[in-house]
């Protein structure tokens, strides 16, 4: 778990550092990983796969 610093008592900006964080480390995305439990490989592929013809097509939506 991360530590965030709270500066000047603003608790709201600390907890918004502590989101983006853990968002950027995709902490959440582990969790539900574990909580689903064992993943035939061949499905974990695909998945990652899919995942990646999505982000994809995100960046190339925000490029323009």
């Amino acid at each position: 778990m991360d530590k965030v610093l709270v500066r000047n008592g603003d608790v709201d900006g600390a907890l918004r550092n502590m989101r983006r964080k853990n968002a950027r480390e995709g902490l959440l995305k582990k969790v539900r990983e574990k909580n689903e439990g064992y993943k035939k490989p061949g499905v974990r592929r695909r998945e990652k796969k899919a995942e990646g013809i999505k982000n994809t097509r995100k960046r190339e939506r925000n490029r323009y």
